[in-house]
């Protein structure tokens, strides 16, 4: 206060040690002269013929003088001298500010904030150094900012909130060094998870809270939390399921359907998250009457309109109009009509609850696009973005298939976002399309050990990379062993050969196994391009040529005894096939595939066929023709709390000129049908002593299935299924000579049982518990089975 009466001092400081807000010592000290001496400050009026600097090393003493704003002879109040003070403290580069007036001359002492030495961080155990150091924006070597620090904490904060520790705490702190250094350290207490205890529903009629939570990305802690990350709470994840929420029932006919709110409720304990979304379903929409017109001169409605593929009464589906656009849109490109839009135009009919829709084709804007912007793709090359767009630079502008181009790109699974907007560009009649990703990891490495009742003990070693050196292409190398088996395989896959909806593949692979239930062991090298390509909205066409070695060993020749036939060891038939010693397969072949899961129009389920035929013969040992079907139909029902399935699969081998078919390429129809041993059924050498099994040329198996909730809480990922499998292997062209009788006819099998689906981390685990209600005498039957589950 004394030198503020006698000389008018300023001074302030940005503490020291712990950083917290500032209160400058220098306010109250200014106003405490104001109220003391009113008249004198602001009255007071200075002038400097110079000005001195002390305490500044590292920065300029005419940045100071800048900063300060104060010339030399100009007339200065004391609220300039305030301001002054203010504008050097603003810049953030000092820790401490004096301004003293000294007569004629201004005394600005500074004493410059410290230079980071090091920066640590201290009690983070979940996120590494590494991660957090790339979220801090101070660094070493550069200038200590209290400001900075903050931003910096509350960084750290908000990657401890995304992991779901929302009570995480980070205290920035520093440690004097020498020569006015500092050491930064950020203290982290990073606390519990705090996991979404309950996910609940307010409004929902027409689908159960458990149907609603599969739908969310968003899941309630489970059995397996600490190996699950989405049973954490994360506010923008709930966005996203809101989302989700309305494309589910948009896709079921609920138009009007809204999600109100989506509330997080935090336990008193600040150990778990309630939360609950309030939804208003309205009600369920149908198609009506469907029609196109048109409003282009010279253009007929009527070949488009028989284009159309929606049925009256069937429940509405965005998809289905979309599909339908798609399809006119084609059809007038094939034309060669440019710039014709398809506006659907819907009435509602509020009685009966129907949606008609009229298919108008207008002429459109003539926009074009001017070019297409990438950004974001640090290893994914521009390429393999492009090609998910159907339109190019200079074509016109079609905002719906950017949309669609939208979803391929995120279809991909190289990016964790992905989004496309379009902008105007340099002319009115021009669009620019931004593309903005943000790549994710798409290699893994897996090492495991592994058990079956079949294969035993195994160890496996897999490699797989989905975008290899960001070219879009599949890259997969696995090894893994059996107790008596060896499966190895290298796979590659380029999606779009020769720039083109080309999938070209390769795999090679060395398969030798000990087979149970037989006595023989078998290898087997092969190697097998192919490629596939779409022939229809819901068709895929492969076409493959497959090479291979194939070689039976070790077979079973008994004990050498005349007299005793029941030590004749296995069947002559194996004996046979074994003396051909290694033979050459040399096979061109193809798989027609037909999906109606694939397009979404059907979300309560679809049909699945698939037919293939192998013919071998092109050079080689071996002579036959393949033919395999599958046939499968799956829908939901019980307000989609149950899935029911139907499943039929077939296949027959037939050789050609006077080949006899070998176990090789034989078939075993192993788990098609449960409730037997592998190689438990099929075709016996009954008078061989160990009754091995030999495949058959011929297989069909048909299966019933329904999987459905068992009651237990869905975080813990546990389902049943019955279900009841009928089938038979049969026919054999090599019975003659064997010295015994042998049972290769049409015998049917069938069993029931019951089924427990779990969902880990480590893979869908399937347990069955099976009974053989249909078997013959030699069949090897089997009560319990682990699978991993598998889809068709």
């Amino acid at each position: 206060m004394q030198r503020a009466t006698s000389g008018y001092g300023m001074r302030g400081s940005r503490g020291k040690g712990r950083i917290r807000p500032v209160v400058l010592s220098v306010f109250l000290g200014v106003s405490g002269v104001s109220a003391a001496f009113p008249q004198f400050a602001l009255a007071q009026a200075y002038s400097f013929s110079n000005v001195v600097i002390e305490g500044n090393t590292r920065v300029d003493a005419a940045t100071i003088l800048s900063f300060a704003g104060i010339a030399r002879g100009e007339a200065v109040s004391g609220g300039g001298l305030n301001a002054a003070y203010q504008r050097i403290v603003d810049s953030g580069l000092f820790e401490e500010v004096e301004l003293i007036p000294q007569g004629g001359t201004l005394l600005i002492r500074v004493q410059e904030f410290p230079t980071i030495n090091i920066i640590n961080f201290e009690g983070n155990r979940r996120l590494k150094d590494e991660a957090l150091a790339e979220l801090v924006g101070s660094q070493s070597r550069r200038a200590y900012s209290p400001a900075q620090a903050e931003a910096d904490a509350a960084a750290i904060t908000a990657a401890y909130t995304q992991s779901g520790r929302v009570a995480a705490t980070v205290t920035p702190r520093i440690i004097r060094r020498s020569d006015n250094r500092v050491d930064l350290v950020f203290d982290i207490a990073e606390g519990r998870v705090v996991e979404i205890e309950r996910l609940a529903f307010v409004g929902n009629r027409s689908y159960s809270d458990r149907r609603l939570r599969q739908v969310l990305e968003t899941k309630q802690a489970g059995l397996l939390r600490t190996l699950i990350q989405s049973d954490t709470f994360i506010a923008e994840r709930v966005e996203l399921d809101k989302q989700l929420l309305r494309d589910f029932y948009l896709s079921r006919g609920y138009i009007d359907m809204q999600v109100q709110d989506a509330s997080a409720e935090l336990a008193r304990e600040r150990d778990a998250f309630f939360v609950t979304f309030s939804i208003q379903e309205g009600q369920q929409f149908s198609f009506g009457d469907i029609s196109a017109v048109s409003e282009i001169e010279g253009l007929d409605a009527a070949e488009f309109e028989a284009l159309l593929r929606i049925r009256p009464g069937t429940t509405y589906s965005p998809a289905i109009v979309e599909n339908n656009i798609a399809r006119l849109e084609n059809l007038a490109l094939r034309k060669g009509l440019t710039f014709v839009r398809i506006d659907p135009r819907v009435t509602r009919d509020e009685q009966n609850r129907l949606l008609n829709i009229q298919f108008a084709l207008v002429r459109g804007d003539r926009v074009f696009v001017e070019r297409i912007d990438i950004e974001g793709n640090t290893t994914t090359l521009d390429q393999v973005v492009r090609r998910q767009f159907r339109t190019v630079e200079g074509d016109p502008f079609n905002p719906r298939e950017i949309r669609q181009s939208a979803e391929r790109i995120r279809a991909l699974g190289f990016f964790s976002n992905a989004s496309v907007e379009a902008e105007p560009g340099s002319g009115p009649d021009q669009v620019i399309v931004n593309v903005d990703v943000e790549e994710q990891p798409t290699g893994s490495l897996s090492l495991g050990v592994s058990y079956g009742q079949t294969s035993g003990v195994g160890f496996n070693i897999g490699f797989t990379e989905s975008n290899f050196l960001g070219r879009g292409q599949f890259v997969g190398v696995n090894v893994s062993t059996g107790s008596d088996s060896v499966n190895s395989s290298i796979t590659f896959a380029e999606p779009a050969f020769l720039g083109r909806d080309l999938r070209f593949g390769f795999n090679a692979a060395y398969v030798e196994t000990d087979n149970e239930n037989a006595d023989y062991d078998t290898r087997s090298i092969s190697i097998s391009p192919s490629i596939a390509f779409p022939v229809s909205e819901s068709g895929r066409l492969e076409l493959r040529y497959r090479l291979s070695e194939d070689r039976i060993s070790s077979v079973d020749l008994g004990i050498e005894d005349p007299d005793d036939p029941l030590t004749n060891g296995s069947s002559q038939i194996l004996r046979d096939e074994e003396a051909q010693g290694a033979l050459i397969t040399s096979s061109i072949g193809y798989t027609y595939t037909y999906d109606t899961r694939i397009n979404g129009l059907n979300p309560k389920g679809g049909v699945l066929l698939r037919f293939g035929q192998d013919f071998a013969g092109i050079g080689g040992d071996v002579n036959y023709i393949s033919t395999n079907l599958l046939a499968l139909a799956e829908t939901k029902v019980l307000n989609e709390e149950v899935t029911v399935r139907a499943i039929f699969e077939g296949g027959m081998v037939h050789m050609l000129g006077g080949d006899v078919s070998r176990v090789t390429n034989r078939y075993f129809a192993n788990g098609k049908i449960r409730g037997f041993e592998p190689n438990g059924i099929g075709p016996r050498d009954l008078g061989a002593t160990n009754e091995d099994a030999l495949g058959g040329n011929m297989f069909a198996v048909a299966r019933l299935e329904a999987d459905f909730p068992l009651g237990l809480p869905e975080e813990y990922g546990i389902n049943g299924g019955l279900f009841f499998d009928v089938g038979s292997i049969w026919s054999l062209d090599n019975t003659a000579g064997t010295g015994g009788p042998v049972d290769d006819g049409f015998h049917l099998r069938s069993s029931i049982g019951f089924s427990v689906f779990w969902a880990t981390p480590i893979g869908p685990l399937r347990f069955n518990f099976a009974k053989a209600l249909v078997q013959e005498d030699y069949d090897r039957d089997r009560v319990f089975d682990l699978t991993i589950s598998t889809q068709f």
